[in-house]
């Protein structure tokens, strides 16, 4: 239950109606504007309806807040009071049923606390990772991989249905670069003299591949054109390719629905077929033997490529045959792409484009992540301490705990840089972010098995009692969590929720060194012990939602 929500509900309907008793008629102003004081201490929510009203009343701010706040009837509200502050501000205080209520809210939710309540009925995709599967999964695809599955989390927390799918580049030229790669390779294995390709891999596990298809089949490809050798190295390489990632990833807590091999499209004919229901629209034309996407006069800044002169589709084209899939065959209401940063000029061509298919280009949705450094001893890294290459994410695992890589390329907004402190990331103190929202966790599980070895854990608890600022303040951060969920969503910002549990584990911290539980007489232990258990839960269900353990001993 989002009590935040259902008290700034109450109190709209709440100064609506005293508004009209004093003035006579209800509020021009439309939504009744509210927010958070600038100081804490002035009281939980404001409003500036006074001064929003002041000049269609003719009356001084100060006079109609003093009207309203007096016309106020708060009895059995979530608001406990009204005061006056500067010019005409109405600062609004919690009663105690709002706290009670929060506390409430989470035993009753439990697992499910801070989750909508009622689905929004939208079929959501979320796409990510999507790497080309002719090398391994790199520091890029581990932070687009936490997005994309902690940002899934998020709208399925939010009321959406999700749908987690990774794009699988199994045609075209890096896969041809890929095959010719591994036939390089091959050749060179069985003693003959090659000429790598200019945009070949030269990753050792290319090598690998060729060498494993000799143990296993040996030299019978070498009479083979390299047609067919390129074509069955790649069959017999890709599969392994995508496993090796699928493992990488399953490490790393990622899974998909589904992984949708760009094959498929051009296998089907999908591609084709798409390209033709473009013509029959009106939206190409034909150029010097190419296919062109006409999409100038539009916010586009120039015509796209569909077919090139010699048959091959683009780049584009796919793209384009893909998301008609998505949209139209598989009915999804909004699609969202999380994509590196190098890829923002084909995101606003390809959303412009996006309308030639019938699809409102608003329901395409693109989360843009910046690079990421990686750093120890205050320098940046690029090499693995292990095999002194470039660092994958397999290296990563090997080197940090997954509960902390995931937390820490989930702390920032995906469009700022990250900066990754490897020597942080295993640090178990308090400067290190996830240990110190575990460690939260943690102290409350250790709290309990000593009140149950220590007479016995405390049952009810009455929120009446939980009267210190710092009792407040966590209750208050508490009924926080399921407005932060929808805001995640909102704004596609799965790294508010990091920022979020940061802020509770502080809160708790500091509400456990300044209100004592185990000596304390039974009803006070009872109340603060509930809402070190609420804390618990809240901790817990956010930690799920990046997908990071929530350990009972640190």
């Amino acid at each position: 239950m989002n009590l935040i929500a259902s008290a700034r509900e109450e109190i709209s309907d709440l100064l609506t109606r005293g508004f009209s008793q004093s003035f006579g008629q209800p509020p021009q102003c439309g939504e009744i504007p509210l927010g958070a004081p600038k100081e804490s201490a002035h009281g939980d929510l404001a409003t500036s309806l006074a001064l929003s009203c002041a000049k269609e009343l003719g009356m001084p701010p100060r006079d109609v807040a003093d009207r309203l706040v007096s016309s106020l009837d708060l009895d059995g509200s979530f608001f406990s009071g009204a005061e006056i502050a500067g010019p005409g501000f109405i600062n609004l205080r919690y009663s105690p049923r709002f706290y009670a209520d929060v506390l409430d809210a989470v035993d009753a939710g439990g697992e499910n606390y801070g989750h909508a309540e009622q689905k929004t009925g939208k079929r959501v995709m979320v796409e990510f990772v999507s790497a080309n599967p002719t090398g391994p999964m790199t520091i890029g695809n581990a932070r687009g991989g936490v997005l994309g599955d902690t940002l899934a989390s998020v709208l399925a927390a939010a009321g959406d249905e999700v749908h987690r799918e990774f794009y699988l580049n199994d045609a075209g030229n890096q896969v041809d670069n890929f095959a010719k790669s591994i036939e390089c390779r091959y050749l060179e294995q069985l003693g003959y003299i090659t000429e790598f390709p200019e945009d070949g891999y030269h990753g050792e596990y290319i090598s690998d591949y060729a060498r494993a298809y000799i143990q296993e089949h040996g030299a019978g490809l070498v009479p083979d054109s390299p047609e067919d050798r390129r074509k069955a190295l790649a069959a017999y390489a890709l599969p392994r390719a995508v496993a090796a990632m699928k493992l990488d990833l399953a490490r790393y807590r990622v899974t998909f629905d589904r992984w949708f091999a760009e094959s498929t499209l051009h296998a089907s004919g999908f591609v084709e077929d798409t390209m033709r229901m473009l013509t029959e629209a009106g939206h190409t034309y034909e150029k010097d033997g190419a296919l062109w996407l006409r999409v100038t006069g539009s916010d586009g800044e120039k015509d796209e490529v569909l077919r090139k002169s010699n048959g091959f589709y683009t780049y584009f084209a796919v793209d384009l045959a893909y998301h008609r899939d998505k949209f139209l065959k598989r009915g999804f209401d909004t699609v969202i792409n999380v994509l590196g940063a190098d890829h923002h000029g084909h995101t606003l061509r390809f959303s412009n484009c996006i309308e030639a298919l019938g699809v409102e280009k608003q329901r395409l949705r693109f989360v843009l992540m910046q690079m990421v450094s990686l750093y120890r001893d205050g320098e940046v890294v690029r090499m693995s301490k292990r095999t002194g290459k470039a660092i994958t994410l397999a290296d990563l695992l090997d080197e940090i705990p997954v509960d902390a890589a995931r937390f820490f390329f989930n702390m920032r907004s995906p469009n700022t840089k990250l900066d990754f402190d490897l020597e942080l990331a295993v640090k178990t103190t308090s400067e290190n972010p996830v240990y110190y929202v575990q460690y939260a966790h943690a102290r409350i599980c250790s709290l309990e098995a000593a009140l149950s070895a220590d007479g016995g854990v405390p049952s009810g608890g009455d929120a009446a009692l939980l009267t210190h600022d710092t009792e407040k303040e966590l209750i208050r951060h508490i009924a926080a969590f399921p407005e932060e969920i929808l805001e995640s969503a909102k704004q596609l910002e799965p790294s508010r929720i990091n920022r979020y549990l940061t802020e509770l584990a502080g809160k708790f911290h500091r509400f456990y060194d300044a209100c004592r539980i185990k000596d304390q007489e039974y009803d006070l232990r009872a109340a603060r012990f509930r809402l070190a258990k609420a804390t618990r839960q809240v901790l817990a269900n956010g930690l799920k939602l990046l997908g990071v353990d929530a350990p009972v001993k640190m």
